[in-house]
């Protein structure tokens, strides 16, 4: 039956691309999931793999209908109110501060560095101080959030604004245009390929930053709290629920940021073909 199945996933997948491309890109990655995971059901259920091991999807799938008033709770709480947030906050401050770094170049040597070695700085160690400065309720994983959002964007950011080409540079001088009319005309549009590339990098790195900072300190909620107590009463469906509905979320959350990139960007090159 799985061969079977392997067959005809692999033929309609093969016929979509032929006769119906935009159909193939939804429909190819659905049926490489849905195998995977059909996969994963037979080799558990063949080996008698226990729970507390590796679930079968079946068991997650449970625990999932089982806890949705916990998972919902749970997602609200880490996604919408630290990551969402943090992220938010930190994409508009990265912003901000990369265009008066772009104005001011003395900005440019002295703050960049700076963002480099705090970048560098482990979530672990940036998580507990944020928890003791902002207590421990959502608001100390948006900060975490924040610290981890702000400098990749940054970078991305000053390295766009200095993309526009010297040429276009002279002539937007030529035409007597004033520094706010550069920035508008210019300087942002060409921008905005390395601002979305930063914006999508820190699209990840927001839904970690949550969930790792609430194993230092949370109220009965969040993602990272479930997980670490679910571990500890070694309910891995649970577990594995959570991961799942994380993952789910961090998909949607960068297809949203890309979305918003082809909307955005649709002169670029990079997006003509799209």
């Amino acid at each position: 039956m799985l061969a079977a199945a392997v067959l005809f996933a692999w033929d309609l997948s093969r016929l979509a691309i032929r006769r119906a491309p935009r159909l193939a890109q939804v429909l190819v990655p659905v049926l490489g999931g849905l195998f995977a995971l059909g996969l994963w059901e037979v080799l558990t259920r063949a080996f008698e793999v226990p729970e507390v091991i590796l679930p079968a999807p079946s068991a997650i799938w449970g625990a999932i209908l089982a806890n949705l008033d916990l998972l919902r709770d749970d997602f609200i709480q880490t996604v919408l109110k630290g990551a969402v947030t943090g992220y938010v906050m930190g994409a508009a401050a990265a912003v901000l501060v990369a265009v008066l770094v772009d104005r001011v170049p003395f900005l440019r040597r002295g703050l960049l560095p700076v963002g480099n070695f705090v970048s560098a700085l482990p979530i672990v160690g940036i998580a507990p101080i944020m928890v003791m400065w902002f207590g421990f309720d959502w608001q100390s994983k948006a900060a975490v959030v924040v610290v981890m959002v702000f400098f990749p964007v940054l970078v991305n950011m000053v390295a766009g604004l200095a993309a526009a080409d010297r040429m276009q540079r002279d002539l937007m001088e030529t035409w007597g245009a004033t520094p706010t009319q550069r920035l508008r005309y210019l300087s942002l549009p060409a921008a905005m390929p390395f601002l979305f590339n930063g914006l999508k990098i820190a699209a990840t790195l927001a839904l970690i930053g949550a969930i790792v900072a609430e194993n230092f300190g949370s109220p009965t909620l969040g993602m990272g709290f479930r997980i670490s107590t679910a571990v500890g009463q070694l309910a891995l469906p649970l577990v594995w629920a959570e991961i799942a509905v994380a993952a789910l979320a961090g998909s949607v959350f960068y297809g949203l940021v890309s979305a918003a990139e082809r909307r955005v960007t649709f002169w670029h090159p990079s997006q003509r073909g799209k």
